[in-house]
């Protein structure tokens, strides 16, 4: 008969003997990933797998396709494997405690990434290690408030993926600072579902409904990819983005640089998608030393704009699995 690693440490902990530690061993880890639909995402997927690897951790991945149903089966999956931890990227925020509490039942303990869930399942989880999302949308409001001044402004925005926590926090982050100035308008906003080719067919309705673009000054996006699709729609308007109408938008992925080179692109806010260093550490703290992490392990967020180098940034990242 094959005993779990926690079977082994329970029965260690009783007798009072000194826990083993897991990093001699092989911890083996279940990641649940939303899915691949950005250059960011990808990015951070390729971080997780990367560091995994090199911290010695068996790592069973599942990709979701950016369906909370292949989440939910992936993490039952992982369950019945006897996975130790389980890194889990919820696509919506709501919807998790029934699988959740099947988790800690079976006392694996669980770290969401990049997004959070809704606050009554947060007993079920160990810790969260996201960015400020509510700050990010500060942030790209405030350099856009800071941009036009007191010129008028009709905003319109791309949306990230309907019910996602990061969505509806970066969405917050910007109306907080547009209700500050009231020369700043948000005309329309709408789901571009975080992708490039939603962001383009989306930004493509906006610029029609808008007098072909006429009355667009900037647009606001939850994450690049959907912008690198709105400058596309942009440009087969005749428009020039990054000049006719400007640009702020979030993640500080590679091709965003590429297009404040070519003058297209305006600012963008990062997310780091390495968050599998503070990840893994709270995860091997837990197991071998019994150490609980704080609820919220935030990661940094920094705006970059035409005037940061925008090619030399793009040169430092294309290679890290964007």
């Amino acid at each position: 008969m094959r005993l779990h690693r926690r079977t082994v440490v329970a029965a260690l902990a009783a007798a009072g003997l000194p826990m083993p530690l897991f990093a001699q061993g092989k911890i083996v880890l279940g990641f649940s990933q939303i899915g691949a639909e950005s250059e960011w995402r990808t990015a951070n997927t390729e971080s997780i797998k990367s560091a995994a690897k090199d911290a010695g951790i068996e790592l069973k991945f599942s990709d979701a396709q950016q369906k909370q149903e292949n989440q939910i089966k992936a993490i039952r999956s992982f369950i019945a494997q006897g996975v130790d931890a389980i890194f889990l990227a919820p696509v919506v925020s709501t919807g998790w405690d029934a699988v959740l509490k099947e988790a800690k039942e079976a006392k694996i303990a669980v770290v969401l990434l990049d997004r959070d869930i809704d606050p009554s399942g947060k007993e079920l989880y160990l810790t969260a290690v996201t960015s400020d999302s509510v700050h990010e949308g500060e942030v790209a409001g405030e350099w856009l408030a800071k941009t036009v001044g007191d010129k008028a402004c009709n905003v319109v925005e791309l949306q990230g993926t309907v019910g996602a926590s990061v969505a509806a926090n970066r969405k917050k982050g910007f109306d907080t600072v547009v209700a500050k100035h009231p020369n700043l308008k948000v005309v329309r906003s709408q789901t571009g579902d975080f992708t490039r080719a939603k962001g383009k067919e989306v930004m493509e309705s906006f610029i029609k409904a808008e007098g072909g673009g006429k009355s667009i000054c900037a647009v606001y996006a939850h994450n690049d990819d959907m912008m690198v699709g709105a400058i596309q729609a942009m440009k087969e308007a005749g428009l020039k983005p990054g000049k006719d109408i400007l640009t702020v938008s979030i993640d500080a992925v590679p091709d965003i640089f590429k297009a404040m080179v070519a003058g297209e692109a305006n600012a963008t806010v990062e997310l780091t998608p390495n968050m599998a260093g503070p990840a893994l550490d709270a995860i091997i703290a837990f197991k071998n030393k019994g150490t609980v992490p704080p609820k919220w392990i935030q990661t940094e967020s920094k705006l970059y704009t035409a005037t940061d180098d925008p090619q030399k940034i793009y040169d430092s990242k294309k290679g890290l699995g964007y």
